[in-house]
């Protein structure tokens, strides 16, 4: 699942059809409120697209609160262009940064990517949440057995 935050509802259809069409579960959120409310009584998404000009919090404060809890990829989506920004959204914890007007081919090779490399990582688990894996690492929770190299 891929949560886009975003205030601007042609901007926040236009990404969930385009996410949608290549294959990706979405929820969608105008402000952080909702966001916050969906990710407290959910599952965790996969990933987060995030707008910085949101109408309750800005979307800075936002991944920097993410962040304190969640380690899933964040892609902040904003029209803010400024590589002050830029910086400032990386050094907040957003793992990538795209700016509108943007290509919706580019936006979904970048969700790719972010996910390949967050399930390369072992950080995402989508076969069993009680086997972890880490190279030849293997530690299952369940039957509490941890195996290397096999």
């Amino acid at each position: 699942m891929i949560y886009i935050v975003e205030d601007d509802s042609s901007i926040r259809e236009l990404v969930a059809y385009t996410l949608k069409m290549a294959g990706f579960e979405t929820d969608t959120f105008s402000n952080g409120e909702e966001f916050f409310i969906a990710l407290s009584n959910s599952n965790q998404p996969e990933l987060i697209l995030l707008d910085i000009m949101l109408p309750d919090i800005d979307g800075f404060s936002l991944c920097k609160k993410i962040r304190e809890a969640y380690y899933f990829p964040i892609i902040m989506l904003t029209a803010k262009v400024e590589d002050i920004d830029k910086i400032k959204g990386l050094t907040m914890g957003a793992d990538d940064y795209m700016t509108k007007p943007f290509n919706p081919l580019e936006l979904v090779a970048r969700v790719k990517s972010q996910l390949r490399r967050y399930t390369k990582l072992g950080n995402l688990n989508t076969d069993n949440n009680a086997v972890f894996r880490a190279g030849g690492l293997v530690i299952n929770d369940e039957t509490k057995e941890v195996t290397v190299d096999g």
